[in-house]
Formats: structure tokens, C-alpha cells, sequence
């Protein structure tokens, strides 16, 4: 298989080299991670004095986030594993190396097997843990010869991802079957991998980390930061729109630009998903004559009273919902990216409300609505009047707050139950019982 792979993946890599070579002068993407993927090199130095090296993926900003609470109380916990970290998106790369200090960062390997097995053969990891869904055929298979227990944690599938793995059955059961183990956010998830032949012993329901590590508190020195960086006053109502996709933009401006008339304290941040969205969002925001101001605008200023927020910038987002009374949650009415975290915004206590198009957070988003602390729309039109009703009544605001943040409590407690299974598969692991 890995041969066959390999000429498929170069195959592919020499049609896409225009499309690649666009990206790295244009988009700014970085050629020595792009390197180092298709190579390996992982410029790990081997620190013999750990007896347990865990090595943890994420695919990009979200998934990096997602570890940063696991691997915190692991550092603190487990002092003797040593925990490295691996990200596929330059991005996911830059974020690491900013939420973990001190830890070994690095690009993970293309899925070629000679990159792959250099990779692993840096490490020499004891244990691979994947965040939630990145499954790579060679980099699994490699991982099995070379006697590496593989682990899927935050594990979650949408139906449309399902669907596609039940297209091809026996391909999802050889590479499923080759992980150790599944910590999965839902049952849906674990009937579904039940269904293409894991045994029930190698799948766990913990929840979602999501839940755990969240920030509660509005007087966090970062939320306070960024209300003086972005002059709020306290009587202002605050509308943040996070992780925004396009057209979503549209959608939030239009309605903010007709609610402003009748609500004059209002005052909207808006915080696009992607970096390649900031300059189109900009040019947006000057089409309907609207004040604003870059967020990289303001190391050194105060943005101008009333004027909306545009982020720029990423890893902020978290720290944000903090002075949001209005949140509306991105990726959720455009079609494609099937929602964005709405754990983050509900955690403060905010009034949230996102589109229909939630597959990715399907679960959470149903629970959510049914304790009360959110709301789904399904239109432009349906987005404005759900702002305008929470504007209009504060104690809808207030109760719906309330409710969101004491939902997001009852579902803490994933991290552990986590950490738990990770050391049950050192513990049944013969190479680190004979040690």
C-alpha cells in the first residue's frame, strides 16, 4: 500500500505544483515547512531522562487549542512524559509554538512513508495522540509496523464524513482498526465506528475537551486588554461574529448597519476564520461606509468610539467572546465549514445564536438550544430579527447567558477521562510494563 501511495501522493504533488507554488508566493505560506513535511525532519533533540514520549497532533489553530487544556494538565501531572507537538498548516505551527512553551513544535510529516518513518524515527514517540479527525492511510500503517500505538482523542464525525467512509468499508476498517483507541465526543461517533467493526473495548465517550479550560470569567486580564484596546465603554452592547465565513460577513453587516439606527449603543467586532478573508472583510466594511478599525492597528492606539473591530489576527478569538453580550458563531450559514466552537461565547455567558448548518458541533449546538442558551437561524433575515429581539429584551440576554454558561459547566470533565485512557495504554502496553 505504501508504495502505491507514495506514487499517488507524487503524482498528485507534481498537478498541484502551480497551485503550490501560488500559495508560497502569494499567500505567504512557508516553503521550509512545506520542507520539512516532505522530508521529515522534525529537528527534535532526543531528551533520553523522560521515560514516556507522547507525540500530539493538531491540524490547524482550532485543534492546537483544543490540546492546549490536555497538555497543560498532563505537564503538570505527568511530569515525567514528555509531550511533543505537530501541526500540518502554518498557521496551526505558529499557534503551537506560542500556547506551548517550551515544548518541541514541529510540521507533521506529508504522508509519505520515508518522511513518516524519519519522523518517527526522531521522536521515538511511545505514544501518537491525534486531535479529533486527521487519518492518514500510510502514516497509520507506519505507525503499526513500527509498533506505535495510535489514539483518536475529541474524536467526532460529521454524517457528511461518515457517509463518504461508507463508500469505501473495508478501506475505513483497515486503517480504524489499526488505532488503539477512540475518546469520542458523541455515541453517534462510536455506534458509527461499532458499525465498520472497532470493538467497543478500543472506543470511550468522554465528551468534548471543548468543555474544559474555557475561559468564565469577563475581568480575565486578556478580556480586560482588549476592552481598553478597543475603547468599550460599559454601556455599550457588544455584538461579536466569530470565525465568520463568506458570505456571513454580509449577512452581519447588513444587519448591524439597519440595527445601529435603532440601537445606537450597539457596537459590532467582527473576527473572520481565515487570514485570507481579512483584506476581502476590510474592503467590505468600506463599501457600506461603516467606521472601523484593524485590530493590527492598535498595539499603540485606542480605536475611535463606535467603530467596529475588525480582528486581524489570530489565537484571539477565545479571550474576545469575553466582552460579547451578542455571539454570533461563524461557519454555521455558509455551507461548507459546518459550524465553528460555540463552547467558547456560551462559557462567558453570552446571548448565542448561529446558523443551521452546524454538522461539526451538531451535538452541542441541540443541547445548547435545548437548555436554553441559544438560538438557530437559518437566513439573513432570521439573523437581524434574532440581534433585534435579544437588543430589545436585556433579561432574554441575561437568562439566556446564564443558561449557556451553566451548560457548558455540566459537560466539564473530558480531559480527564482522557489522560485516563492514555495511561491505561501505557499500562497495557507490553514494551512500557517490561520497562
Amino acid at each position: 500500500m505504501g508504495l502505491f501511495l507514495n506514487s499517488f501522493y507524487l503524482l498528485a504533488l507534481a498537478l498541484a505544483s502551480p497551485w503550490l507554488a501560488w500559495r508560497f508566493i502569494l499567500k505567504g505560506r512557508s516553503f521550509t515547512n512545506f520542507l520539512s513535511r516532505f522530508t521529515g525532519e522534525t529537528g527534535f533533540p532526543k531528551i533520553p531522562d523522560y521515560k514516556k514520549t507522547i507525540w500530539f497532533h493538531g491540524v490547524s489553530v482550532g485543534e492546537i487549542h483544543l490540546l492546549r487544556q490536555l497538555i497543560s494538565t498532563i505537564r503538570e501531572t505527568k511530569p515525567d512524559w514528555q509531550c511533543v507537538v505537530s501541526s500540518s498548516t502554518d498557521n496551526g505551527l505558529m499557534e503551537a509554538r506560542k500556547c506551548f512553551n517550551g515544548l518541541h513544535v514541529f510540521a507533521f510529516p506529508l504522508d509519505f512513508t520515508w518522511a513518516i518513518y524519519k519522523s518517527i524515527s526522531q521522536i521515538k514517540p511511545d505514544l501518537v495522540v491525534l486531535a479529533e479527525s486527521e487519518l492518514w492511510p500510510n502514516f497509520i500503517n507506519c505507525c503499526k509496523l513500527t509498533g506505535v500505538p495510535v489514539s483518536i482523542i475529541n474524536g467526532r464525525m460529521s454524517p457528511k464524513t461518515q457517509s463518504r467512509y461508507m463508500r469505501f468499508p473495508r478501506l475505513a476498517k483497515s486503517i480504524f482498526s489499526k488505532i488503539k483507541c477512540f475518546a469520542l465526543q458523541n455515541t453517534d461517533t462510536e455506534i458509527f465506528l461499532h458499525k465498520l467493526g472497532v470493538t467497543p473495548s478500543s472506543t470511550l465517550v468522554t465528551g468534548s475537551i471543548k468543555f474544559d479550560g474555557v475561559k468564565f470569567s469577563r475581568s480575565d486580564p486578556n478580556v480586560e486588554k482588549f476592552k481598553k484596546m478597543f475603547g468599550i465603554n460599559n454601556n455599550e452592547i457588544i455584538w461579536v461574529a466569530g470565525s465568520t465565513q463568506e458570505p456571513e460577513e454580509l449577512f452581519v453587516l447588513n444587519a448591524y448597519a439597519e440595527l445601529k439606527k435603532e440601537f445606537p449603543r450597539l457596537r459590532l467586532i467582527i473576527v473572520p476564520r481565515q487570514p485570507d478573508l481579512f483584506n476581502n472583510v476590510k474592503k467590505l466594511i468600506e463599501s457600506k461606509g461603516l467606521p472601523f478599525k484593524n485590530r493590527s492597528e492598535l498595539e499603540t492606539s485606542t480605536a475611535p468610539e463606535g467603530s467596529i473591530i475588525l480582528v486581524d489576527s489570530l489565537g484571539e478569538l477565545r479571550f474576545i467572546w469575553g466582552l460579547a453580550e451578542l455571539a454570533f458563531v461563524g461557519g454555521s450559514m455558509d455551507g461548507k465549514r459546518g459550524g465553528q466552537n460555540m463552547i467558547e461565547p456560551a462559557a462567558y455567558g453570552a446571548s448565542v445564536f448561529f446558523g443551521d448548518k452546524i454538522w461539526n458541533f451538531k451535538q452541542v449546538a441541540t443541547q445548547l438550544i435545548e437548555a436554553g442558551g441559544a438560538k438557530m437561524v437559518s437566513s439573513p433575515s432570521m439573523l437581524a430579527d434574532t440581534a433585534k429581539s435579544l437588543l430589545t429584551n436585556e433579561r432574554l440576554r441575561q437568562e439566556m447567558g446564564i443558561k449557556a454558561k451553566n451548560y457548558v459547566v455540566s459537560q466539564q470533565g473530558a480531559t480527564l477521562k482522557t489522560i485516563n485512557m492514555i495511561e491505561s495504554i501505557f499500562c497495557k502496553n507490553p514494551l512500557n510494563q517490561a520497562a
